[in-house]
């Protein structure tokens, strides 16, 4: 192999992008770091240029950032491979999943795993995005089944149709589930923010 192509081989592929096409969870690099994409919204005003709307976290120490591109802007987004890594338990350095088929072991900091930590059940398998071997982002499964530990008591005549209650699931996650859900009821909820889906089967 030539040097040149050692040269490229190691080189960080990173694809330049129209910065409406950006999505959350992508990783974009610029200035030479790396950021994961927390939202991208794409806001047409009535007059003037359409801009999208960048929030992103900053890999390496986690600082957020927001930016504003011109929808047809370029962005350099890196090239993540997903893959999928089963939760082990969490310590004092981060989370720590498994590759079920390679069983490699990685550790995930806090900042990346963020609000999605409540969340992680022994043994679930979650995407994680890996940049150079190193994980980057991480995706959840959509849904979760959980148990509602703490409501106000069901009231006899409300119909389900009535205003949701207040209810503390098992993971100490804030929800509101429909009057019909009582203590210990598992429940599905998004992972996404909480929100009550439906009574699990279970």
């Amino acid at each position: 192999m030539s040097e040149w192509a050692e040269g490229q081989k190691f080189r960080k592929t990173a694809l330049k992008v129209i910065a409406s096409s950006i999505r959350k969870g992508n990783v974009i690099e610029q200035d030479g770091k790396l950021y994961v994409v927390l939202s991208a919204e794409n806001i047409h005003p009535g007059k003037g240029t359409p801009v999208s709307q960048i929030e992103m976290r900053r890999i390496g120490d986690g600082v957020k950032v927001s930016e504003r591109y011109k929808t047809t802007d370029q962005v350099e987004k890196a090239t993540v491979e997903d893959r999928n890594f089963n939760y082990l338990y969490e310590d004092g350095d981060g989370f720590h999943f498994m590759n079920a088929e390679t069983y490699d072991q990685v550790q995930v900091s806090k900042e990346i795993v963020g609000s999605s930590a409540p969340y992680l059940q022994e043994n679930m398998t979650v995407k994680l995005s890996m940049h150079d071997l190193n994980p980057v982002a991480i995706q959840l499964p959509q849904r979760a089944t959980l148990e509602v530990v703490e409501t106000e008591p069901v009231t006899k005549g409300q119909t389900a149709s009535s205003s949701y209650k207040p209810a503390i699931l098992s993971n100490g996650v804030r929800t509101s589930v429909p009057p019909h859900i009582g203590t210990g009821t598992r429940i599905v909820v998004m992972t996404e923010d909480g929100s009550y889906v439906e009574r699990a089967k279970d």
